[in-house]
């Protein structure tokens, strides 16, 4: 009985060497670092603004100040925009109208510059007002709420009635405040149904307000967004809510 037993605990144990030497000679050996290394494509120079926000050298400027060629009357997408420049700056004009960019854009990055009046008149959606709409459609508020109180989902930064800014970093009347968006435009099917929502990545001043929020659909002053299909590219749009809200240093980057 010894003898059996003995035999095997030596069997098992040789069954137990084989199975460990053939396991050690099929184990796949690791990969070389330079294996999960690629080196194509490349991704191409871009030369950054010097100084001011400047705009990258593979941007598309709309306003620099010194005209605007680049944008036209809302009211009929064709018309001069009617909004003033004063010392390089873009100036609302009450009553004229929200002016748009005459290029379109889907995909795209964004930087824009503006200041609230100094004069202080009215409170909460009536100080400061106006706003930055992509694709004519997605509204960014642009909002004295420096110190004056309102809807949080209507401040300024705030995705219009979807979503309120995640701080408020804004600087006061007078000071330039700057905004910087990375936005994915919604894709349709060919039949018009959404198959992704639009989102969009907001900060003020370097500093984070919307981050990668899932847009509901075109922002809406009364009643519940909803998207309805349109076309892959459009005009952006700055409004005129009757106040004297400056801009300068808009630019644009088609991701």
């Amino acid at each position: 009985m010894k003898q059996k037993i003995l035999f095997g605990t030596l069997l098992i144990a040789s069954l137990g060497t084989v199975s460990l030497a053939f396991a050690q000679q099929t184990t796949t050996p690791p990969l070389p670092p330079q294996a999960t290394e690629f080196y194509t494509p490349i991704p191409p120079k871009v030369t950054p603004g010097a100084m001011n926000h400047q705009a990258p050298s593979d941007a598309i400027v709309l306003f620099d100040g010194s005209s605007l060629s680049n944008f036209v009357s809302a009211k009929d997408g064709s018309s001069p925009a009617p909004w003033k420049i004063e010392q390089g700056e873009l100036v609302v004009q009450k009553g004229t109208g929200d002016i748009q960019s005459k290029l379109s854009f889907g995909d795209a990055q964004y930087h824009i510059e503006w200041s609230a009046p100094t004069e202080i008149v009215g409170e909460g959606q009536g100080r400061g007002n106006s706003g930055f709409f992509l694709m004519g459609l997605y509204e960014v508020q642009i909002l004295d709420s420096y110190e004056s109180k309102t809807y949080t989902n209507g401040q300024a930064g705030s995705i219009y009635k979807q979503y309120p800014p995640l701080v408020n970093p804004l600087r006061g009347p007078g000071d330039w405040n700057y905004y910087d968006i990375i936005f994915k435009a919604p894709r349709f099917d060919k039949n018009g149904m959404l198959t992704s929502p639009a989102t969009v990545t907001v900060m003020i001043n370097g500093v984070l307000v919307q981050n990668n929020v899932t847009l509901k659909g075109p922002t809406e002053y009364i009643g519940i967004p909803n998207y309805k299909a349109h076309a892959d590219a459009l005009p952006i749009k700055l409004q005129d809510h009757s106040n004297p809200v400056r801009f300068r240093n808009i630019w644009v980057r088609p991701l």
